[in-house]
């Protein structure tokens, strides 16, 4: 078996990250961040353009026909960039939501219990279930009634509604027929494989041009230790996530997602603890990659939800 990525797919991944550098290098980052802007309209048209949302609908429905191993590859980049906005929602839906394919609408995702990411943005609404999921095509009710709480990420901006969320109608099965929720957590490890790739690459950068006692602290061992350990944090939760693209399988889904959970996390903190004092700055993106897995690394499967589906198959 060939476990390397195809020349089409290399091909995928080199083309939505020169985009994103192009749409949303650090700069237009930065201003975003600065501004409070979570999800810009144009840069949202332009991703729908580009098809980032109608990757895997059927090409006779205006979509590029692909599959989910691609999807997980775009999502990788997004996760690299901190790309803000319910992306996977919107992705989810795009066949379901009109104007979703096209990033002309914004869907967000409503999970029980849990604070409702970017609804004051929303045009339609996810509803997820374990068993299935539906659609609330205006969101602007929930909205209304919702109130504004604090997040942990300045680019996520969270809602509680007033009550649970009761969907209007069912969501039609996903592209390849498997659980939004499923997907949803998959997409999700992928955003949060590309954030512990990007922080691996941070730590060694850092590492090799800040120098202390004449030398750069990359040669010290303690520092060495840090980033070979995230390499290998962000390594494993790449064959994880790689592997249940693949299958689609449900357990395998939630094995990726809590290993790429992890290795977003502790890469996180390990690149904080290699810049020092520098990655306590609000200048320094460590903390935005931080923030943003300690948020998502609740979204779509939790922890305790993928370990009770590890548990599961053991029985």
């Amino acid at each position: 078996m060939d476990f390397q990525l195809s020349d089409d797919q290399r091909a995928l991944r080199a083309g939505v990250r020169d985009l994103l550098a192009g749409r949303f290098g650090r700069d237009r980052m930065r201003a975003a961040l600065e501004s409070g802007t979570a999800v810009d309209p144009a840069l949202w048209r332009e991703l729908g353009d580009a098809g980032f949302f109608a990757l895997r609908l059927p090409e006779a429905e205006g979509g590029v026909g692909l599959g989910l191993p691609e999807a997980v590859l775009l999502f990788e980049e997004a996760g690299r960039v901190l790309l803000p906005g319910p992306l996977i929602a919107t992705h989810l839906a795009a066949g379901a939501v009109k104007g979703a394919a096209r990033g002309e609408a914004v869907v967000a995702a409503a999970d029980a219990g849990q604070p409702v990411a970017h609804l004051g943005g929303a045009d339609a609404l996810l509803v997820l279930g374990d068993a299935a999921c539906g659609l609330v095509r205006d969101a602007g009710p929930v909205r209304e009634a919702a109130v504004s709480v604090r997040s942990t990420d300045p680019f996520t901006p969270l809602w509680r509604p007033a009550g649970p969320v009761t969907a209007d109608e069912p969501l039609p099965p996903p592209p390849g027929g498997g659980h939004p929720r499923d997907e949803g957590a998959l997409l999700a490890a992928a955003e949060q494989l590309g954030s512990a790739a990007r922080t691996t690459e941070m730590a060694v950068e850092y590492a090799g041009t800040r120098e202390q006692f004449g030398a750069p602290i990359g040669s010290f061992q303690a520092v060495k230790h840090l980033c070979a350990g995230m390499l290998v944090r962000a390594e494993l939760a790449r064959c994880a996530v790689y592997a249940a693209a693949v299958t689609a399988d449900p357990v395998e889904i939630a094995g990726a997602k809590l290993l790429a959970d992890d290795a977003a996390v502790h890469n996180a903190r390990d690149c904080l603890q290699v810049h020092g004092g520098m990655g306590f700055t609000w200048e320094s993106d460590v903390h935005l990659h931080l923030k943003r897995a300690w948020l998502r690394a609740g979204q779509w499967r939790t922890a305790a939800a993928a370990e009770e589906v590890l548990a599961g198959d053991l029985c």
